[in-house]
């Protein structure tokens, strides 16, 4: 069911319904950073959750601190990567695919019953950590301003007709109220004040 549709149940009675979405302002680097931002909350609640499961099937049982504190940094990467700032997001993400895969190295160890397990998650990781950079550099060239570049806005005037032709435009249109006109200086009206 579209979301259009679920809107639907929350509307008045008058009120006027969807009927179809316009066009998405997003690029593909945006969405490609979307679902990355989702996949670090779903890895990252996993490590929270269940950090010894994960590591008795790649053989770092031992380390389940070190796994848990990992979703933790997923969950924190998440929320950049999801926001308007996706760019310092993805560099977390980075980052911490970094981190995962020196972490995964110890688990490639020739001595480990599960490198198997280790070695598919590696490649998992490798995959992603391109991904990562794909979403990065394509964010960084969609949204990219010139350095020190202003926007230019001197065609623009503000005033259809000019600016002369607006002078006085008010007084010759539109009554002034009698309570509106000023008489005499500021300073006169003024308690106090000498002029």
């Amino acid at each position: 069911m579209p979301l259009t549709n679920v809107t639907h149940i929350a509307r008045s009675k008058g009120d006027p319904r969807v009927q179809h979405k316009g066009p998405s302002s997003l690029t593909a680097p945006d969405r490609l950073s979307r679902f990355l931002g989702w996949f670090s909350i779903g890895l990252g609640l996993a490590e929270v959750l269940v950090p010894g499961r994960i590591g008795r099937k790649l053989g770092l049982g031992h380390k389940t601190g070190l796994i848990r504190a990992y979703g933790v940094r997923e969950l924190a990467s998440a929320v950049p990567t999801l926001s308007v700032d996706k760019p310092a997001g993805l560099a977390s993400r980075i980052a911490g695919d970094a981190l995962d895969l020196a972490t995964l190295a110890i688990a490639l160890r020739p001595g480990n019953p599960k490198r198997g397990n280790a070695a598919v998650a590696t490649a998992l990781v490798i995959g992603i950590t391109v991904l990562d950079v794909v979403a990065y550099l394509g964010v960084k060239a969609a949204h990219r301003r010139a350095p020190n570049s202003r926007r230019d806005y001197s065609d623009r005037g503000g005033f259809p007709q000019g600016a002369q032709a607006s002078r006085g435009l008010a007084r010759r249109d539109f009554a002034i109220p009698p309570d509106y006109r000023a008489e005499g200086t500021v300073a006169d009206a003024l308690p106090g004040m000498v002029a």
